[in-house]
């Protein structure tokens, strides 16, 4: 289930045991971490200013109430690819972004895998 090569996975979520239940499970897969983002602002601003190396986002659909679409816009526009996690189906996912691979919360260790693969694959 390991990735060939350590993939960079910035996490954008607000919830702190989600993201410490995802550092496992990216551990487990053969990738690390590279950063996170609890808000919409700080994600934008981590996109936009490079501060964080990655090589592929993974975007909490709802971030205490805001949708993330503004930073899934900011790495589209940059070329760089993401995964969508949600509660909500994926019919609020504007359709710029239904391309990208979304994950159903909760999720298990093989979904996380298989969208960081197919998000990957597509860059």
């Amino acid at each position: 289930m390991s990735f060939p090569a350590a993939v960079r996975v910035f996490v954008v979520e607000d919830e702190q045991l989600v993201v410490m239940m995802i550092e496992s499970m990216l551990e487990e897969l053969g990738c690390t971490m590279s950063g996170t983002a609890h808000s919409v602002p700080d994600a934008l601003s981590a996109v936009e200013n490079g501060n964080v190396a990655f090589d592929v986002a993974l975007l909490d659909l709802n971030l205490g109430g805001v949708k993330v679409f503004p930073v899934a816009a900011a790495l589209m526009a940059k070329g760089l690819p993401f995964v969508i996690s949600s509660g909500y189906d994926a019919s609020v996912v504007p359709e710029d972004f239904r391309h990208m691979p979304i994950v159903p919360k909760p999720f298990r260790i093989e979904e996380l895998d298989a969208a960081l693969r197919k998000a990957v694959a597509k860059a």
